[in-house]
Parts: structure tokens; C-alpha cells; sequence
């Protein structure tokens, strides 16, 4: 890349992506990209846990904050040469002398300057300079000049030796000086010539090369299939949404029809039972005018009526009057009020509306899958979807595709949400209150997802979730469980006493992944550097401790003098490590490379077992088996604080043994009665958690899912339980 340099280099290369200036010592984050010290430091102060300001990436900074990330040398190369450049052209003075402005120049890359004529021939005449590395000005203007442009590193404990050996054994960079001090080659140390070492690196970087390039064709083209999908984005919208509109039209257009059907209906409805009602009305009116006329004159009859008119019209009164007090009439009207049926419920329709169709992607509901993990009564609880195409691959479709529906074990509802996590893949969480069997009713696109409804088993809060092994030597078995770490995979890693092995398990389903075999008579605490090697103690015969890679391979033995009995481990980000040592009753502090920095609770101790350590506050805590108490200290072995005391109430510990800090600070602790507590950053008895099979809680460590995983001894198993 070097040798085919653009002229604007400077601009494309050299420039900070968050100040957008030249970069100021420019710093690597892990994720490789590079920005300036103080851009960083600044980006620092504002979030926490700090993400690249470029790709988000979550970046977990050394113990000396940005100052402990690697510097990027390759950009201060470009750094020097773009400067060396420039001050090569005519107008610049010599940097030395501050004169000869038009002559040549040249640059000394030990001291980073540039230099007239006079001043480089004085330069190479001096003894204390005359091995420097001088580029002349027409190397600089050569075009391969920046391939071979680099400054030269100074040890910084040595200042006057440049860097040209690699320890292997500390993975750092010494000088000649250091390799006589503080890496003399034996058994701890083996300094090599950097261009050997580096060389093996190029090789290895080279091979990689090669690996990246198909992987870049793999993903380039799927980035122009992306975009293909994405051109097609928008029509597909635009055609989807206009047979939506269409089709719910037909729909509205068949309802407003039907609607008017019924209005009519009951018009006409209401003209025929008018009419038949007017018939009806007339009818008796008819009969109420008739009884009326007779009642009048029969009533003038008997008021005004003469005698003589009496007699004449008497009996015809009588007889008139009576056929219609005799005549039967039909006084009742057979009409009853009409009014409008709904065949089909609103609330019902409204369910049927939902299946009024829908939008049809490449999802196979018979290749939907749901994992559904276990619940814990008053804890948010999680089943997971993936949506699937027909190829089984996860494919995205919309919310509203997708349902789901929770009863408890009465029938009640509990109320569940959906969210996307990313691309097909969706979390459906809830709260139950209630222990016992729940039932799970997930649909996509209306159907039914394959082994829907699911059996949802809601334990108790202070009930394992999850019981992992039982006594054996077999795969999956154990044999006397004492120190468990998480590995950094999010995989439990437990060290067995009775098999002397380390084996792995899957925090999810509790299946043994692997297994190796580890050295010393008594194995026995655990924990996890930045990288994922292991670090297992052992006491007894052949104590020491010991660093194992990933496969279990054995790297490293550290058995400095200072030790006796090592029981529990933790390691520093730094790479640092704390062990419990029971013989000398105190923890032991260790450089990465085993050599010893420090005692920490010597005489507060009388029998530490396991210990952890919190660096966001710089502390250190130690459960005291024989004391029946913890006890925490500052990493310059200064005691804090300590609590407990032996009994078997909330806040006492029976011997106790584990112990571990959430991310809140809270302390977690088991004891040999089997219980395990939760204290308060303040020593405040917070809640028992629950107590493990055998009643013997050893090593503890949390899960990144906020299980606690709990070492049970004489049970011969792990028990996780549900914490946060």
C-alpha cells in the first residue's frame, strides 16, 4: 500500500474522523480504527462504556484509560514523512539552525527532525549521533521513499536504546538494556530480534490477506444484492400498498352495498306494516264512529226525546245498539316493532378483520422456530422467534404479522411484548406472577408457529432454572464441583476436584461442550483472562498456577515463592492476577507474568477462600471460611470494610466459600451451609437467593444473562438461578 501512496495522502490518511483535523497521537482502538488521544478521551467522558465513535463497536479501555491504547505508528510515519516532505521544499528553514532556507534537506529519523547541510554533516560527525538514520532530500522526493520511512522507537525505561528485541513470553517490545534487567533470557523470558518475530507476524498477516480477499467478494456482492433489494423496495411498497387499497375497497364497497340491501329492507318493511296499520286504524275507526253516532242519539233520545219519540224510536234504538255492543271487533294490532339483527357481532367481525388479508412475504411458518428459556416467577422472562424463509434462512417481516398470547395456569392473560432484535429474529417478553405451567400461543401471518402452543414451566424465584450435571466422569457429569468462571463465549466453565478437569457447558441448554485435563493433586479456583485462556489453581501436592489455552493446552506455570496454598484466582483487565493463598492467610498479587507485586489481608485473614475483584471501584473481596466473614480491601491492600458472622440467620455465613460482584456492586456470596446471599454495595443484607443441592456453595460466578451460577460440591452439579 505503501509504495503506491496518492499524492493527497495526507487528507485521505492522516486526518481524525471526530476532530477532522491532522491527527495528535493518534491512538488504535481495538476495532482498528485510529483517532486522536484527546478526541478520545474527550468521547470517553460523555458515554460509558465507551463505543468507536466509527463503527459503535464497545471498547473496554486498559487500567490507564486511553493513555494504554496503542499508539498507531504507521500514521505518525505518515505523519513524519508528510512533514519531512514539506520541509524539504524551498522556504522552509533547517530545524536545528533555523537558517538555510533555499538549500537541501535532510531528516534524521532518531530525532524526528529536519536538517540543512551543515547541520547533517555536524550531525554525522558526532558521536552521540553519527549512527543516526539520515534521508536525504532526494530520497524523500523518491516515489518509494515512504515505503522505507519509519521512526525509530526508544525503550521508555531505557531512553538511549532503541527497541530491537520481542520477549515472547511478556508479548513486549524490550530494548538491549532490558534484556540484561528485566528480560534476561531463562526460563520466564526469550527475547528475539524483532525482524524475526516480526517477519513470522508478516507471514501470518500475509496468509490473512489472502483469506480477505474472497471474503470481501462474498460480501460485496452481497451488497449489491442488498441494493438490488432495495431498488425494488419502494415498487414493491408502492404495488403492495395499491392491492391493499383495492382490496380493502372491494371490501368497503360490499359492506356500504350491504348496508344499503338492509336499509331498504327495512323501508320497505316499514311501508308494508304502515299500510297493513292504517287498514287496521281504519277499520276500528270505523266501528268507534258507529258506536258514537248511536251513542248520541240514544243519549238525546233519553235527555230531549219526547214521549211520543220514545216510543216511535225506542226499539230501534235498543236493537242498534245492542248489534254493536254484541258485534265482536278485533281491537288488537298483530304488528310488533321491528328492529335490526346483527347476525355477526361487532366484536366478533372485528376479530375476522384481522385475517382480511395480509402481507405475504418469503416467510415459512412451518420453519419458524421458538426457543423459549426459562421463567422465573416476578422476573421479566423471554421466548424467542425466528422467522424463516423457505430456505431456513432468517428473514425479516412486519410486527404486525406476528402475535402471541400467554395464559397462566387459571386461564388469565398475561400480558406479553414483541420486539425486533435484529433481522428475523424477535424477543417476546413477560412478567409472570405465578408459578406453574403457562401456555404460549405465537402466529405469524394468522397461522399457527410449528409446536405452538408452547409449555412455558414458570418456576419459583429461589428454584434453579437449571441444573447442569450429576456424579460421574463421563461427558457431562461431574465429580466434586468447586471453582466455576464464565468463559468468553458466555459459557460455564467449572473446575472438578474429584476429576481433575475443566469442563465447559452451555449456559443455555447445560450440554458439556468440552473438557480438559489439568495438572496439580487438588484443582480448585478458576477464572477467565481478556483473551479466554484459563487460569486453574491447585493446591496439595505440585500446587501452583496454572494458564491453559482455550483448547486446554498448558502455557504457562506460575509458582513463585510467595505461594503455599492457592485456592481461589481472579484476574485484572490488565492481565494481573489475585490468588487466595490459605497457608499464608492472605492474597497474593501477581504480575502477568506470575512474578509477585504484593500481600493483601495479611493478619485480617485467617483462612481466605475465594476472592473477586471490582475495578470500577477498586476493590478487592475475600470470603474467610474460618472467620465467617468477608472482608473487602483496595487493590493497595488497604482494608475497607467486612461483614458477617457466624450463624445461620439472613446476613451470617456458615464457612462461607464463594463470592463474586454484579455489575450494580452488589456482593454475592455461598457458604458451606449451601445458601447463597446478595449484599448491598453498603454490606446490607439484600435477599437469599437460594440453597444447592448438598448444602456446599463453593465457586460463583454471573452469567452475562444474569443467571448465577453456583458450584454445588457435594450435589456434584452447577445450579443457576435467575437474578436479574
Amino acid at each position: 500500500m505503501a509504495s503506491y501512496m496518492p499524492e493527497d495522502f495526507d487528507d485521505q490518511f492522516l486526518t481524525c474522523p471526530v476532530c477532522m483535523l491532522q491527527f495528535r497521537d493518534p491512538k488504535i482502538l481495538p476495532c482498528l480504527h485510529t483517532f486522536c488521544k484527546g478526541c478520545l478521551e474527550e468521547w470517553a467522558t460523555k458515554q460509558q462504556p465507551l463505543e468507536c465513535p466509527t463503527c459503535r463497536t464497545q471498547v473496554s479501555l486498559p487500567d490507564q484509560g486511553v493513555e494504554g491504547l496503542r499508539t498507531n505508528f504507521y500514521v505518525n510515519n505518515l505523519l513524519d514523512f508528510a512533514a519531512a516532505k514539506k520541509g524539504a521544499e524551498p522556504g522552509v528553514p533547517c530545524q536545528v539552525c533555523e537558517g538555510n532556507v533555499e538549500g537541501s534537506k535532510s531528516w534524521c529519523a532518531d530525532c524526528a527532525v529536519l536538517l540543512c547541510q551543515s547541520c547533517t554533516a555536524v550531525h554525522r560527525k558526532l558521536p552521540c549521533s553519527k549512527d543516526h538514520e539520515v534521508t536525504p532530500e532526494e530520497t524523500l522526493k523518491a516515489e518509494e521513499a515512504i515505503s522505507n520511512f519509519h521512526r525509530k522507537r526508544h525503550c521508555d525505561k531505557h531512553k538511549k536504546y532503541e527497541l530491537e528485541f520481542y520477549c515472547e513470553s511478556c508479548n513486549a517490545l524490550v530494548c538491549t538494556a532490558c534484556t540484561v534487567v528485566d528480560h534476561r533470557p531463562g526460563k520466564d523470558h526469550n527475547p528475539v530480534e524483532i525482524a524475526t518475530v516480526a517477519q513470522q507476524r508478516k507471514e501470518t498477516l500475509q496468509a490473512l490477506l489472502q483469506d480477505i480477499d474472497p471474503r470481501l467478494m462474498e460480501i460485496q456482492a452481497s451488497v449489491k444484492e442488498v441494493e438490488r433489494k432495495m431498488a425494488n423496495l419502494m415498487p414493491s411498497k408502492e404495488a403492495a400498498t395499491n392491492q391493499a387499497k383495492a382490496y380493502f375497497r372491494q371490501l368497503v364497497d360490499l359492506l356500504q352495498k350491504r348496508e344499503k340491501e338492509i336499509l331498504r329492507q327495512i323501508d320497505e318493511q316499514c311501508r308494508a306494516d304502515g299500510k297493513a296499520l292504517q287498514t287496521k286504524k281504519e277499520a276500528i275507526e270505523f266501528e268507534l264512529a258507529g258506536l258514537t253516532s248511536a251513542q248520541t242519539f240514544c243519549q238525546q233520545a233519553v235527555e230531549r226525546g219526547s214521549d211520543v219519540h220514545i216510543l216511535e224510536v225506542g226499539n230501534q234504538v235498543k236493537t242498534r245498539v245492542e248489534t254493536l255492543l254484541a258485534k265482536e271487533l278485533d281491537l288488537e294490532s298483530d304488528w310488533s316493532e321491528f328492529q335490526f339483527v346483527e347476525n355477526t357481532a361487532v366484536t366478533d367481525f372485528e376479530k375476522e378483520v384481522k385475517d382480511l388479508g395480509g402481507v405475504k412475504t418469503k416467510i415459512d411458518v412451518s420453519k419458524c422456530k421458538v426457543v423459549v428459556k426459562p421463567a422465573v416467577q416476578g422476573f421479566q422472562c423471554v421466548a424467542v422467534l425466528t422467522t424463516v424463509n423457505k430456505e431456513g434462512r432468517p428473514c425479516v417481516t412486519n410486527s404486525k404479522a406476528v402475535t402471541t398470547n400467554m395464559k397462566d395456569p387459571s386461564g388469565t392473560d398475561v400480558p406479553t411484548q414483541l420486539q425486533m432484535k435484529n433481522a428475523g429474529v424477535w424477543e417476546i417478553s413477560y412478567v409472570p406472577q405465578v408459578t406453574g405451567n403457562h401456555r404460549l400461543e405465537v402466529k405469524v401471518n394468522s397461522q399457527q408457529v410449528s409446536g405452538s402452543p408452547f409449555d412455558v414451566d414458570v418456576k419459583g424465584r429461589d428454584t434453579p432454572m437449571l441444573t447442569i450435571g450429576q456424579k460421574g466422569s463421563g461427558v457431562g457429569e461431574l465429580n466434586l464441583p468447586v471453582g466455576v468462571a464464565v468463559d468468553n463465549g458466555g459459557n460455564i466453565a467449572v473446575v472438578e476436584r474429584g476429576n481433575k478437569r475443566v469442563q465447559i457447558f452451555d449456559v443455555e441448554t447445560g450440554q458439556s461442550l468440552s473438557s480438559f485435563p489439568v495438572d496439580g493433586e487438588n484443582p480448585y479456583g478458576i477464572d477467565v483472562e481478556s483473551d479466554g485462556m484459563f487460569l486453574v489453581t491447585s493446591w496439595g501436592q505440585n500446587f501452583a498456577l496454572r494458564r491453559y489455552a482455550k483448547e486446554g493446552r498448558l502455557l504457562n506455570t506460575f509458582k513463585p515463592d510467595c505461594m503455599r496454598y492457592p485456592l481461589g484466582v481472579t484476574v485484572l483487565k490488565d492481565g494481573r492476577m489475585v490468588v487466595a493463598d490459605g497457608q499464608h492467610k492472605s492474597c497474593l498479587l501477581l504480575q502477568p507474568d506470575g512474578s509477585f507485586i504484593r500481600e493483601i489481608g495479611r493478619g485480617k485473614l485467617l483462612f481466605p477462600k475465594f476472592v473477586s475483584v471490582d475495578e470500577s471501584r477498586d476493590v478487592i473481596i475475600v470470603t474467610d471460611e474460618t472467620g465467617h466473614k468477608v472482608l473487602v480491601f483496595d487493590l493497595d491492600g488497604n482494608p475497607k470494610f467486612n461483614f458477617g458472622q457466624e450463624g445461620q440467620n439472613d446476613g451470617e455465613f456458615q464457612n462461607p466459600n464463594g463470592v463474586t460482584f454484579d455489575p450494580a456492586g452488589n456482593i454475592i456470596v455461598g457458604d458451606c451451609a449451601g445458601r447463597v446471599q446478595v449484599f448491598g454495595p453498603d454490606r446490607t443484607f439484600m435477599r437469599k437467593v437460594g440453597t444447592v443441592q448438598g448444602g456446599y456453595a463453593s465457586g460463583i460466578a454471573i452469567t452475562p444473562e444474569g443467571y448465577i451460577a453456583v458450584a454445588c460440591f457435594r450435589g456434584h452439579c452447577v445450579e443457576l438461578y435467575r437474578y436479574k
